[in-house]
């Protein structure tokens, strides 16, 4: 099954995070690339779980993909990031 999905890499002091906005998933790791490499297996390892289960369509219509035969298609497309600043109070 081929699945798009957005990948963000956060550092936190010495630690990285990744995390799939669209699946809700998070791991991390002690680099950015371990981080990533965590949450590819951490994914793998629940679409697996979850396919046994006979779950996996449901929870991938539940974070709004939809099926596109051999694919499954984000019901969202990422077009943009930025920072801001804002004064508050």
């Amino acid at each position: 099954m081929e699945l798009k999905i957005t990948t963000e890499v956060l550092q936190r002091g010495r630690r990285f995070v990744a995390r799939c906005p669209e699946l809700d998933l998070v791991s991390q790791g002690a680099s950015a690339e371990e981080a990533k490499r965590n949450l590819l297996e951490t994914i793998e390892i629940q679409f697996e779980e979850m396919n046994e289960l006979g779950s996996l369509d449901d929870f991938l219509a539940e974070c709004g993909y939809h099926r596109e035969a051999p694919s499954w298609e984000p019901g969202v497309e990422l077009v943009g990031m930025e920072r801001a600043a804002l004064q508050v109070a």
